[in-house]
């Protein structure tokens, strides 16, 4: 569809597909498959993945700010799952979705939003008030920020418009 304004002219979009390449290429399948593929931080090998140095990083930071991280009870678990197996995929439809315009993202991207604000909110709520709060909640919401800055933003995004992608009517009479 020629209806599609490039994604260059979406500074927004470009933002959101960024957003989408992090978690996709450093947190979902590096720090997150960490914390399933060891169970318990007091006694374990290191795995074939994650590399050891994050594996090292991660467990630095459960240390250093996150006892959450580090203590992994079951619903913490279970968001990590939530996030290998349905956010992973979802980002790389996502990424392809933004970066060609493509309509049928809206809703599975209103979908992931608000179970991601869900998630967060749990465990913020976690790090500042439960058996696990963090020592420095400061960093810990600061390094939180983004998986609730972006879902609002998205849901903003895909919310206003049911053609979120269509070039502008300034840009259609050119």
């Amino acid at each position: 569809m020629d209806n599609i304004a490039p994604l260059r002219k979406r500074p927004l979009d470009i933002a959101i597909v960024a957003y989408f390449l992090f978690n996709i290429l450093f947190i979902t399948y590096f720090f997150d498959l960490e914390q399933i593929v060891i169970p318990d931080v007091s006694h374990f090998s290191y795995p074939v993945w994650p590399p050891p140095f994050l594996v090292n990083l991660s467990h630095w930071w459960g240390r250093t700010f996150d006892p959450l991280l580090l203590a992994r009870p079951v619903w913490w678990r279970a968001t990590i799952w939530i996030d290998v197996v349905l956010f992973g995929p979802f980002y790389l439809f996502g990424i392809y979705g933004f970066t060609k315009g493509k309509r049928w993202i809206r809703m599975p991207s209103v979908i992931y939003s608000t179970v991601m604000i869900t998630n967060v909110t749990i465990i913020l709520s976690e790090e500042i008030w439960g058996p696990h709060a963090s020592p420095a909640i400061l960093a810990v919401i600061g390094a939180n920020a983004s998986w609730v800055v972006f879902p609002i933003l998205i849901i903003i995004r895909m919310w206003r418009d049911g053609e979120p992608f269509a070039k502008s009517k300034a840009e259609t009479d050119e």
